[in-house]
């Protein structure tokens, strides 16, 4: 898959075929990806919380909060919730400043994921202090994000932003996402 196809193929997934379990091999292969990833001024302060058992899966379920564009709808019914999680913390006595090393070691990981046949969607609507308790983690962790991981189980699609310019995402009648996107020609101011 050249970089297109897997961008491509790259999307929120946030519902999963909740019974396709994921290894923590895998879970750790896609770790590896973000350990060589770009590192905002190469501190390498964020670590990894691996995650693929049902019990703890449940738990961790519970502090998240999906698709805040769509109000309606209280995440994935039991059945199509993730079968992995890799929860992204930032190490207070290696960084002082986590604005981007979780989102870029989180693309990494979304992008790995693609290539192997799963989805993800990275998470960060939660409570740092209730996700904090539930893993166990003293004041060193910051937690910054959860990357929900599974084989994906619903069907996405890419549409042009229409003239009001909306861009909010929905779930049509028959359970197919439909994600609005600016034209290219919208996005470039100029060539310089």
């Amino acid at each position: 898959m050249d970089v297109r196809e897997l961008t491509l193929k790259n999307r929120s997934y946030r519902r999963f075929h909740q019974d396709i379990p994921v290894d923590m091999q895998t879970l750790r292969d896609l770790v590896d990806l973000a350990r060589i990833s770009q590192s905002p001024w190469n501190q390498q302060a964020v670590k990894f919380l691996l995650c693929n058992r049902p019990e703890m899966n449940a738990e961790i379920f519970k502090h998240l909060h999906w698709a805040a564009r769509m109000p309606e709808w209280s995440g994935p019914a039991e059945g199509e919730r993730p079968a992995a999680y890799i929860i992204v913390v930032g190490d207070k006595e290696l960084g002082k400043i986590f604005n981007y090393d979780h989102v870029v070691a989180g693309i990494s990981i979304l992008l790995g994921a693609v290539e192997r046949g799963l989805g993800g969607c990275l998470v960060g609507a939660f409570s740092k202090k209730s996700m904090r308790s539930t893993l166990k983690l003293g004041e060193r962790y910051d937690p910054l994000l959860a990357i929900a991981l599974g084989k994906p189980n619903e069907t996405i699609v890419l549409d042009p932003v229409g003239p009001d310019g909306n861009t909010a995402y929905r779930n049509d009648a028959q359970g197919v996402h439909h994600v609005p996107k600016r034209s290219l020609e919208d996005l470039i101011l100029g060539e310089l």
